[in-house]
């Protein structure tokens, strides 16, 4: 988990979430939070947006000694850019860890002053991950 962290706070040095003023590397700190006592979890939680936001590779993970579980949840969860997110999602479903961090993710992502579009994604995301069905919509009477 001091590696994967590690690399995370390098990685990510320089970088700035949404408001401007605060260290991205918070992010992946609070998603390694929300899945802590699971040492794979809390390192792929480090490690989730570095190679999506970062020219680390996923052969840098391997080179640094990452087990291959790790680097492979980290890949997963490397969205393309243009991908499709549901099928992104289903993929990412399908791989107990990846799947894990995903929903930590996603929750950490709400708690940071979401726009209404994100908390609709997140939520639409969180029915996929937790292989909820989606609630029917409401009829509106004209």
């Amino acid at each position: 988990m001091a590696l994967a962290a590690r690399i995370a706070t390098e990685a990510h040095a320089g970088q700035v979430r949404r408001d401007g003023i605060t260290p991205y590397v918070k992010h992946p700190e609070s998603v390694a939070a929300r899945v802590a006592g699971d040492p794979r979890a809390e390192a792929v939680a480090w490690l989730h947006d570095v190679l999506e936001d970062t020219s680390w590779t996923a052969s840098d993970l391997r080179r640094e000694g990452l087990p291959p579980e790790v680097v492979d949840a980290v890949v997963l969860l490397t969205k393309a850019d243009g991908g499709d997110y549901g099928a992104y999602l289903h993929r990412v479903r399908a791989n107990p860890l990846a799947c894990r961090v995903k929903i930590a993710d996603m929750l950490a992502n709400l708690a940071d002053r979401p726009t209404d579009r994100q908390i609709a994604k997140y939520a639409q995301g969180l029915l996929v991950l937790t292989g909820t069905p989606p609630l029917p919509s409401p009829n509106v009477a004209s």
